[in-house]
């Protein structure tokens, strides 16, 4: 039996707002021109990074060696393993380009681990697609 305290909690699938397969999180991808878009809003952490990982080598696999595009300005959380999976996948890539904007939640973090030697991030979408 939980201490009274937690009774309240819920499964993140318990959420109204949650989407069975990816919680927390959604997803989309597109092209734009010879690059690939994929565009994360939410929370990407231990449960939702494995989505937005294959999210990600999808958009490489389709893209053909050309650039790909990870726009992060609407996550709201990122974790290790959110970091994890943009480093897996940058290793991976010709050209990765990650949009962080002014997203605290985002660039917190990536400075925190010297990520922001490593990645190459941009400010707005405009800009990435640009270079």
């Amino acid at each position: 039996m939980y201490p009274k305290a937690f009774t309240n909690l819920h499964p993140v699938n318990d959420r109204p707002d949650a989407n069975p397969s990816r919680p927390g999180l959604r997803i989309t991808s597109r092209s734009e021109g010879v690059v690939r878009v994929v565009e994360a809003a939410g929370e990407v952490d231990l449960v939702t990074a494995p989505a937005l990982r294959t999210a990600l080598t999808d958009a490489l696999d389709e893209s053909s060696g050309g650039p790909c595009v990870v726009d992060l300005t609407g996550v709201t959380f990122l974790d290790s393993a959110g970091l994890t999976t943009l480093i897996e996948v940058n290793q991976r890539a010709q050209s990765l380009r990650v949009v962080v904007g002014s997203n605290r939640p985002v660039i917190r973090p990536i400075q925190l681990t010297g990520l922001d030697g490593v990645l190459a991030l941009y400010s707005s979408l405009e800009e990435a697609l640009a270079t």
